[in-house]
């Protein structure tokens, strides 16, 4: 396990704390990893918990209690050692076999498609307004859907809302009419130069379309929207799902089923998966803070953007998810099986959100 991928499991050690309640924080960009000061022991350790204390109302050492319970046992990790006033001093476990990861995507099997999503709901309601345009409606609409999926109250009203945009991209809002004096958020994208080249994408193609810029980045329409090939990142997102749904069809008719474990060093196709595992297990264990910060910023582009990466980091590592020739199915394979579902649920969710569907088959 590398500095920055320790740096992501602290993280998301952290984000698990704060949606179980245990900490009541806001997520940091990045813990920092160095090697052990003096009285430290393994090979890294991080002042995390101080730099929480104070905003969490706890002591560090209460703290760094809470996400040691959370680093336990995750794979990679060998030992945890408090130390100091709330030091967290991590010993790395790098004989597994390529088990780094086992515990994320064990997490990410449970969750399914709420990976990532809060448990409980809190504050005031959020109300967002949107103008009378296409792709400020479809915003504000999936805007919602990312709040509500971090546990927050959302009511979505618009200006106005036509048949066909509702016809063709399935967006619905809970009100319309002129924002009232209880608005909190108005929703204002860049408009849309030409509506009727995305509406005739189709829901999925015309959502992505408006979705993955930024909201201060002009829509490009076209036809490439709707291309079937590895140029069109929705293609490639939604390739990759399908993929994954495939591999557990073809596995099961070999008589396995996904297990987390250990990727394996042995067998034609280890080298390509170990290559490729990081970046996925890396995006994986990204997958909540992306889906947090495109709540917190009004920002669906950041999952869009970000499901590509998943795409793009798995795609390597799934041609090595099942036996070849005279292989028989072995736990690496039913390792490999369960990274490979925990990717096609994380995609499949991403996609839900963006209301986009993510087919079995392609």
């Amino acid at each position: 396990m590398t500095p920055v991928e320790l740096s992501r499991t602290v993280l998301h050690a952290v984000r698990r704390a704060v949606d179980a309640g245990e900490l009541s924080v806001a997520v940091p960009e990045r813990a920092v990893v160095t090697p052990p000061g003096p009285g430290g022991c393994g090979d890294y350790a991080t002042n995390i918990a101080l730099q929480l204390a104070r905003p969490a109302g706890q002591t560090p050492q209460r703290v760094a209690q809470v996400l040691r319970r959370r680093l336990v046992g995750v794979g990679g990790i060998a030992d945890v050692v408090l130390t100091g006033p709330g030091f967290i001093n991590i010993s790395l476990d790098e004989g597994g076999g390529g088990a780094v990861g086992v515990g994320l995507v064990a997490e990410v099997l449970r969750a399914g498609g709420r990976y990532g999503s809060a448990e409980r709901a809190g504050g005031a309601v959020v109300r967002l307004h949107c103008a009378r345009e296409v792709r400020a409606v479809v915003v504000g609409e999936v805007v919602g859907r990312l709040l509500r999926a971090q546990g927050v109250t959302v009511r979505t009203s618009a200006e106005g809302v036509e048949p066909r945009w509702t016809d063709v991209l399935g967006v619905r809002v809970d009100g319309g009419g002129s924002a009232s004096a209880e608005v909190s958020v108005n929703v204002r994208p860049v408009p849309v130069a030409d509506p009727d080249s995305l509406l005739a994408l189709g829901r999925d193609a015309g959502r992505w379309a408006l979705l993955r810029p930024a909201g201060h980045d002009r829509v490009r329409g076209g036809a490439e929207g709707l291309v079937q090939r590895e140029v069109n990142p929705l293609f490639r997102v939604r390739y990759v799902h399908a993929r994954t749904r495939a591999l557990a069809r073809n596995a099961a008719y070999l008589g396995f089923a996904a297990e987390p474990g250990a990727l394996g060093e042995a067998g034609a196709d280890a080298e390509r998966v170990l290559l490729a595992a990081p970046a996925t297990l890396a995006a994986l264990g990204d997958y909540p803070r992306v889906l947090a910060a495109a709540a917190e910023h009004r920002a669906p582009d950041r999952l869009a953007r970000h499901l590509v990466a998943v795409a793009d980091a798995a795609l390597p590592l799934l041609p090595g998810v099942l036996p070849r020739g005279g292989e028989k199915p072995s736990a690496a394979h039913r390792a490999r099986l369960a990274l490979a579902e925990a990717v096609g649920a994380v995609l499949a969710g991403g996609l839900s959100l963006l209301g986009i569907d993510a087919p079995d088959h392609i």
